[in-house]
């Protein structure tokens, strides 16, 4: 069980770190508020969060 965690935060830091290369720190920004909003259970957060993603994502298509 743990290596399944170990493998689940290897996953999410190597997105974090795709998501900053690709979308700069706007990108990070708009993630950690995305997950903060998530785990929090704050919709107002975690929606600031998905609507500059969703802006980034059709910025750059």
């Amino acid at each position: 069980m743990p290596l399944i965690y170990l493998a689940v935060a290897a996953l999410a830091i190597g997105f974090e770190q795709l998501l900053q290369m690709k979308y700069g720190a706007m990108g990070l920004i708009a993630f950690v508020a995305l997950t903060l909003g998530i785990k929090a259970k704050n919709t107002v957060i975690g929606g600031i969060g998905a609507v500059i993603l969703v802006m980034l994502l059709a910025q750059s298509g």
